[in-house]
């Protein structure tokens, strides 16, 4: 069994991954499709928070990198989450899969992670639906200028979605400076 701050972390991590995974995922049709996974690649980086549920106010970071699939539409994500000490490592693969897209994060609802269901990508934002078990919801990332990506994760309660998850994720640059020596 695992330990509570282990299972928040497990939590937190698969939906902030989800959520920064979705952020370059289904419905966005051919060029535009790679285009927008190409511009959502690199390396992020930011807080979330807990803001709904047994885990209200738990706060966490997330360290996430993304590669855009090479000739077709899609990302793979690596990179990790923490809350407090616990660390939990990331992984997704999002695809394209004939006009759509198919992916799961970590290892898919039948494991410990999630799928995705479902998805419209517009110019700056990517609304996705994301299923694990008997949970439904969804996820809406909107990259807001080149350096910031907001997601908020709902679920379905009843007839409502909840926000239950935000994270704010910065693209992080290279900053090590290159020069020539002079003789």
């Amino acid at each position: 069994m695992f330990s509570r701050p282990s299972l928040i972390a497990r939590g937190i991590a698969a939906a902030s991954l989800a959520a920064l995974a979705c952020a370059a995922s289904p419905a966005f049709a051919g060029a535009n499709d790679k285009a927008f996974f190409e511009q959502v690649s690199g390396q992020w980086k930011g807080p979330g928070e807990i803001v709904a549920g047994k885990y209200k106010g738990t706060k966490f970071t997330c360290d996430l990198t993304g590669e855009a699939n090479g000739s077709s539409a899609g990302i793979k994500l690596d990179g990790f989450c923490r809350v407090g000490v616990f660390k939990q490592p990331m992984s997704a693969v999002i695809t394209q899969s004939g006009k759509s897209y198919s992916g799961k994060f970590l290892d898919g609802a039948d494991g410990k992670g999630l799928d995705i269901v479902s998805g419209n990508v517009g110019k700056d934002k990517v609304v996705v639906g994301i299923n694990r078990k008997k949970l439904n919801g969804a996820m809406i990332a909107r990259l807001q200028g080149e350096s910031t990506l907001n997601i908020t994760i709902s679920v379905k309660v009843e007839d409502t979605m909840v926000p239950v998850i935000g994270v704010s994720l910065n693209r992080q640059l290279d900053t090590v400076a290159v020069g020539s020596i002079k003789r």
